[in-house]
């Protein structure tokens, strides 16, 4: 099953999709990370998630492009955070698909479903602000809602979060108590 989680910055949709993880009973449980860390204050930020997420059964694989490279090591739920930064790394990095993001994303998630049991995306929200963008900054978010669009299409299940809260868009709910 893939269940796509979207929101805002802050909006909680980290929690919940952790929260549908956990949930589940899954194990093992996965965590793809796909943060760079550019300076000293991402690196500590990274080694305090990995030790929250330790705590919770989760083994971490940092990914920064190049999802189709990843190879599951035992079938069981993946949690890919998050849609963004990885969105930003492909199009950006030298490492990257550039021009070819988008594809490059999709035969990535095409990947990680045929290796897992479950498999649940983080991504955020755009232009939910507006859209009075220019440069890369318009060309990145347009290419960010393409993907979200791809994997809502691919989802067996989206949930957006607002304030908190999760709204199913597609699939079924399983439970309302969800924190």
């Amino acid at each position: 099953m893939v269940t796509l989680v979207i929101g805002g910055a802050a909006s909680g949709k980290s929690e919940f999709a952790e929260s549908l993880v956990l949930k589940s009973g899954i194990l093992p449980r996965w965590y793809i990370a796909t943060m760079q860390p550019f300076d000293e204050e991402c690196r500590a930020r990274i080694r305090r998630h990995k030790r929250m997420r330790a705590e919770k059964q989760f083994e971490t694989i940092e990914c920064f492009t190049g999802l189709e490279k990843i190879t599951i090591p035992k079938k069981g739920v993946v949690l890919l955070e998050c849609m963004s930064n990885l969105t930003a790394n492909e199009l950006y990095s030298p490492d990257g698909a550039g021009t070819d993001t988008i594809e490059a994303i999709s035969r990535g998630i095409e990947h990680l479903v045929r290796q897992c049991e479950d498999l649940m995306i983080v991504s955020n929200e755009v232009f939910s602000g507006g859209s009075n963008y220019q440069g890369d900054t318009l060309h990145y978010l347009k290419t960010l809602a393409a993907v979200n669009r791809m994997l809502a299409q691919k989802a067996d299940r989206v949930y957006e979060v607002v304030c908190g809260i999760p709204v199913c868009h597609k699939g079924e709910e399983k439970s309302h108590d969800y924190f």
